[in-house]
């Protein structure tokens, strides 16, 4: 081979591997098991569904045998409004790095046509998922040293790298608030409320309590506000002084809301800026706030282990039921 003819063979060579190394780039930035690097800020747009995370095979959905789906959302100002939250049985409220929160949708009763933006996961999501049976845990990925820890939990974790094709990348919104999941190709159908093994009773209200028109749960960097409507019969939501609404549903306003005061310490785990990550700390028992039917009312919580559900009691000693519908769950810091 004469020199012009090698030389023409090294430079094709080193442009077909540029190409390939660029294009694995821009499927994976955002979404890797690693996880992408957390709150990052972007100007705010509608997101539009369009683009697959990657090309391959949709996954076949497996059958649901009780086991609900869980999906971590984002919930800094670029990712909102969000998508699908308004079909979830539960909604969880968590402290994550700098004080920002972060959202776990559980659904059941239904499924939506799309949930997002989807985030990464955090050690104490674990802890409040072993209430379930097996759940299926979407998440856009998670710090490397935690991956073990999710891969031995019982949960069945689906990640962009578990099952690409269930995900989706939304067109008017830059990255990482702009991933999305399509849970039909995760579960052929909701599993029903039989799933739902968190411990919550339903019912009618206690006696006692005291009229609340609002009520405002802060975070170091977020706050979460909910004000009755009598006309909707729920909790309107407002999150950082912003209503709260969703792109497919509109406003949103759970029947009940729960404040349910945890201790939250430091874990073992940090985000790429060095950020301890917030441990919560959801096995044990404490006081609680159940807002329902534009009454406050208060309680105290209990869940012996991991596996048991979580029992609210009313101050009288009875059971704390709480209305038909959505319920929001925000861990607040004991004490606070």
């Amino acid at each position: 081979m004469g020199k012009r003819s090698a030389a023409r063979t090294r430079r094709a060579a080193l442009t077909a591997a540029l190409v390939t190394a660029a294009t694995v780039a821009s499927l994976t930035a955002g979404c890797t098991r690693h996880g992408p690097a957390d709150d990052a800020r972007a100007p705010a747009r509608t997101p539009t569904p369009s683009t697959p995370v990657a090309s391959t095979p949709t996954p076949t959905p497996t059958p649901t045998a009780g086991s609900p789906l869980a999906v971590k959302i984002d919930n800094v100002p670029p990712a909102r409004p969000q998508t699908g939250l308004g079909a979830a049985d539960v909604v969880y409220a968590e402290q994550v790095e700098g004080g920002l929160s972060r959202l776990m949708a559980v659904y059941a009763t239904r499924l939506p046509k799309s949930v997002g933006p989807v985030r990464s996961a955090r050690e104490s999501d674990l802890e409040l998922l072993r209430q379930f049976h097996e759940p299926t845990l979407a998440y856009s990925g998670a710090q490397h040293k935690l991956l073990p820890l999710i891969g031995r939990a019982p949960l069945r974790a689906e990640s962009p790298d578990d099952a690409a094709g269930a995900y989706y990348r939304g067109a008017g919104r830059a990255a990482p608030h702009n991933l999305y999941l399509r849970p039909a190709r995760l579960l052929r159908s909701a599993p029903g409320r039989a799933a739902l093994t968190t411990g919550f009773r339903y019912g009618p209200a206690p006696s006692g309590g005291a009229p609340a028109a609002t009520r405002t749960v802060r975070f170091p960097a977020a706050r979460f506000t909910f004000t009755w409507s009598g006309r909707r019969g729920g909790w309107l939501v407002a999150m950082d002084g912003t209503p709260a609404a969703t792109t497919d549903g509109g406003p949103m306003a759970p029947p009940t809301v729960v404040v349910q005061y945890v201790r939250i310490r430091p874990s073992h785990f940090h985000d790429v800026l060095g950020n301890r990550t917030p441990y919560t700390e959801t096995v044990g028992s404490g006081r609680a706030e159940v807002l329902r039917d534009g009454r406050s009312f208060a309680a105290r919580w209990s869940r012996p282990a991991a596996a048991d559900g979580t029992r609210f009691t009313a101050a009288d000693g009875g059971p704390m039921n709480f209305a038909a519908g959505q319920v929001w769950v925000v861990f607040a810091p004991a004490g606070g």
